[in-house]
């Protein structure tokens, strides 16, 4: 890492435009942004489920206007009138493609447009076309940080992964920038078998699609994946209702709670990487550790977004 990329802000703050808008299924679009500014974001063939921030125009259309050369994006931000600034939310990056021309930054959008589960990324995704800008906060290119990547499968001789339509992308990321040689599982809960997205998935690794029609959110996902792992024992899933407490956000180094961490000392063979809406993820959570007693350092549990709660940020 050369001297000059060590002290500049890790982040990088891009006004995006859009190249391409493609509506990849039912559930999915797929918008392709480019512009000078993204020369610096991110770190290609090592995104992973690295985390990126969008802000979307206000109602008035008109993008807020913020200061690219500062280190503080954030307070930049904050400093517009809240009315003007827009809203801003989290995603994950489904490719970063870099050539001549410059860098493109891929990014599915779940469109969540029933009524009560509309938010402004939604929105304006589900009608976005090729012109539109938004702006776009990422990892600067060349660091080595590997700033908002939360997958770390260490020494794990294999992996479990598992999301529901919101953790597609990343989960679809973390499987095409692993090593070739990966193993493990795959079980990606969506809406439809229509929203099941080509993966180029290491050999040794089995993608499971979960279409779940009808049942209700996490209710396909929860069981399939305890079968698995050998909890045959459950009668009856309930999903647990994650109001009115944070989202959970655990990971083998980091408590979201405040809960003591603490590597196992025996190694770990195999690493749970489980990522959605936070009631969905807080189950799995309770059963993987409480009754399968999975060591905590295996497992990153990430709440992605809570039902009935407009998510910001």
């Amino acid at each position: 890492m050369s001297a000059e990329t060590r002290t500049r802000t890790p982040y990088v703050l891009a006004r995006a435009e859009v190249r391409a808008v493609d509506r990849v299924s039912p559930n999915f679009v797929r918008v392709t942004f480019g512009g000078i500014d993204l020369d610096e974001f991110g770190t290609p063939g090592d995104v992973y489920d690295a985390r990126i921030k969008l802000v979307f125009p206000p109602a008035s259309g008109i993008l807020p206007d913020l200061d690219r050369d500062t280190d503080d994006w954030w307070g930049s931000y904050l400093a517009v009138p809240e009315e003007e600034r827009g809203s801003m939310r989290t995603y994950s990056v489904r490719s970063l493609d870099v050539a001549d021309a410059g860098t493109e930054v891929v990014v599915d959008f779940v469109l969540h447009l029933a009524p009560g589960l509309t938010g402004p990324a939604s929105l304006w995704a589900s009608a976005a076309s090729v012109g539109d800008e938004l702006w776009m906060v990422g990892p600067r290119r060349g660091r080595e940080d590997r700033s908002g990547i939360e997958y770390a499968p260490g020494s794990a001789s294999s992996v479990m992964l598992v999301g529901d339509e919101t953790a597609a992308p990343a989960i679809a990321r973390i499987l095409e920038d692993a090593p070739r040689d990966l193993r493990g599982l795959a079980f990606i809960e969506i809406p439809t078998a229509e929203d099941i997205l080509p993966i180029d998935a290491p050999e040794g690794v089995e993608v499971h699609w979960l279409p779940r029609g009808d049942a209700a959110h996490g209710l396909r996902l929860i069981p399939t994946v305890l079968d698995c792992l050998g909890d045959t024992g459950h009668s009856e899933i309930v999903v647990q209702d994650a109001e009115g407490e944070e989202m959970v956000w655990e990971t083998p180094i980091y408590s979201g709670s405040g809960e003591e961490v603490s590597a196992s000392e025996d190694g770990t063979d195999r690493y749970f990487w489980i990522a959605g809406e936070s009631g969905v993820v807080t189950t799995l959570r309770r059963h993987l550790v409480k009754d399968l007693g999975i060591d905590r350092s295996q497992v990153a549990f990430m709440g992605y977004w809570r039902r009935g709660v407009a998510m910001r940020g």
